[in-house]
């Protein structure tokens, strides 16, 4: 039991770091760390609770795909600059920890806008910008959804 609820407490804490790496998929593992602090015995965790947790992940996870091509969309951007967005985000976490993600996922849109849709630099800002606040936003998402559940994690230990 007290190995479940260790590994639990682990899968809590990479699942929130796994929503801002983006090879780690942070809030199903976020969840099923809650899974094991429920299957660990007598607890005030109710099945609604982790049920609803479950759809929770389940949106979020969708919504992660959806939002940062919808922000980008609506900001006149082309599927280059999402692209673009990810590529950047991947290098300024190898090459600029932390804050290369930031401005790599900015430039990185940028630069996708002015070489694969040869726009000038003042028409890239927009959709820069744009795929640059849809990735804050999906990744607020998924940072809120499981630090909430590595807390209930806590809660219900």
């Amino acid at each position: 039991m007290i190995i479940l609820k260790i590994i639990a407490v682990i899968l809590g804490i990479v699942g929130l770091v796994g929503c801002i790496l983006p090879v780690i998929p942070g809030p199903p593992l976020s969840w099923v760390g809650l899974l094991l602090v429920y299957l660990t015995g007598p607890s005030e965790m109710t099945t609604s609770l982790l049920i609803v947790w479950l759809v929770v992940t389940i949106v979020v996870t969708i919504l992660d795909y959806v939002v940062p091509s919808w922000v980008t969309r609506k900001t006149g951007g082309s599927k280059a600059a999402a692209r673009g967005t990810l590529v950047g985000l991947i290098l300024g976490i190898i090459f600029f920890p932390p804050w290369g993600m930031i401005a790599g996922s900015f430039l990185g849109a940028l630069v996708s806008e002015i070489v694969f849709e040869g726009r000038d630099v003042a028409g890239s800002l927009k959709p820069a910008f744009g795929s640059f606040l849809g990735f804050l936003l999906s990744t607020g998402l998924k940072l809120t959804a499981s630090g909430v559940m590595l807390f209930y994690i806590f809660k219900f230990l």
